[in-house]
């Protein structure tokens, strides 16, 4: 059989940064090794009940459901928006397959190939992906671990602006930094957005999970409406990764009735996922609340472990569930390996996930890791300490094989 050509749009596509390396961990656990997972964000929580029991009552025909999604679904997600103050009504709300759906809607109705959107990085890593596949250019502006991943100055961003820029990409809490921005910053992206008819597209997934009392603001409460779209999901707060359900969200019509369009082409979400996701909420304050202090607990013992690393650039992230931290490696990702291939305390290693696919600029990012916090405290405690050993270990062989 001769060599068939395959398009360049799925040679361009990056492999996931997290994913990419689970080969090594199943090699490891292969050989008999625990691996901690600490690579990836997906939640140990259990999913609440109400969710199953909905699916559990459903009877007829599993049809499918308008593109937009279930009328109930919307109009809770609607009620939902309100309570925090963000004024979306049913009908400028999609349903979508997860947020990675919502974003990749977001990202083709804004630009066409060859356009622009600026990021701020280091960012959700499979927005790369989203751009690649639709040929659109990512063009980063810096954030940096020693101030906490902060956003960028408003100069950073005029540097960086072009006749091709469409938009700015951004989660708030941020994945994989853990960043919650302030109100003042947000505020002035939307008013540098509506200066040069930019549209800002704001990730808020994450949205629930903040600590020390800190609110996550969505950039809805800045007013320029028709600039604006915001990307939701249930897979974290709920912790319901599998349901696939997330949201797309614009008071802009025009943008609404493109998505709509794209909705359309893929025909509906899961009638079963979003039936069972109605449930998620009929749940009350106290459900967040125990999630929150949950996952601030676990970013406490993270703090209080990797601050006793020598060398690494930490801060205490303030929302989310990641940690990014800067550790005293040349190059995180091929620590990552090491750690699956070479180390183990008791049977047991831990694995990260490198930054460096976090970011566009080239070889940036390459002593940087994320740890999602999703295991239990005993286990979280350590996975960490092994981390810590590990970077030690590390830092020893390497010096070694220099003598």
């Amino acid at each position: 059989m001769g060599d068939l050509m395959i398009s360049k749009r799925s040679q361009m596509l990056p492999a996931s940064p997290i994913r990419k390396l689970i080969p090594y961990s199943d090699e490891a656990e292969n050989k008999g090794i625990h691996v901690y997972h600490l690579n990836i964000g997906q939640p140990d929580l259990e999913t609440p009940e109400i969710y199953f029991n909905r699916i559990r009552s459903f009877s007829g025909v599993d049809a499918y459901t308008n593109s937009a999604g279930l009328m109930e679904l919307r109009e809770k997600f609607a009620e939902y928006y309100k309570k925090w103050g963000i004024p979306f009504e049913r009908d400028e709300i999609i349903v979508t397959e997860g947020g990675s759906e919502s974003a990749l809607f977001a990202i083709a109705t804004v630009a066409d190939p060859g356009d622009e959107i600026i990021v701020i990085e280091p960012f959700y890593a499979n927005y790369k992906a989203f751009a690649a596949i639709l040929n659109v250019k990512l063009v980063p502006v810096t954030s940096h671990a020693e101030n906490g991943y902060d956003m960028p100055p408003i100069s950073d961003f005029e540097r960086v602006l072009t006749s091709k820029t469409k938009a700015i990409l951004f989660p708030n809490p941020g994945n994989p930094t853990g960043t919650v921005y302030s109100p003042e910053r947000l505020s002035e992206i939307v008013n540098f957005a509506a200066r040069h008819e930019l549209y800002v597209i704001s990730d808020e997934v994450y949205r629930e999970i903040t600590f020390d009392g800190l609110k996550a603001h969505s950039i809805m409460e800045f007013g320029h409406y028709d600039n604006l779209i915001v990307i939701d999901s249930l897979s974290k707060r709920f912790n319901a990764c599998g349901a696939r359900i997330g949201a797309f969200a614009t008071k802009n019509e025009t943008i609404f009735k493109n998505v709509l369009k794209m909705a359309m082409m893929r025909l509906s979400p899961n009638r079963l996922s979003q039936y069972g996701a109605i449930g998620f909420f009929e749940l009350n304050d106290s459900y967040y609340k125990t999630m929150v202090k949950e996952y601030q607990k676990r970013r406490d013992i993270v703090y209080e472990e990797l601050s006793r690393i020598p060398e690494i650039v930490i801060s205490k992230p303030q929302g989310a569930f990641y940690f990014a931290a800067k550790i005293p490696v040349d190059n995180a990702e091929e620590f990552v390996k090491w750690m699956l291939t070479d180390f183990s305390v008791n049977a047991k290693t831990t694995m990260v996930a490198p930054l460096s696919g976090f970011y566009v600029t080239p070889n940036s990012g390459k002593d940087e890791i994320r740890i999602a916090y999703v295991l239990k405290e005993k286990e979280l405690r350590e996975a960490c300490q092994i981390l810590g050993l590990g970077i030690r270990a590390y830092k020893s062989e390497r010096k070694s094989s220099k003598v």
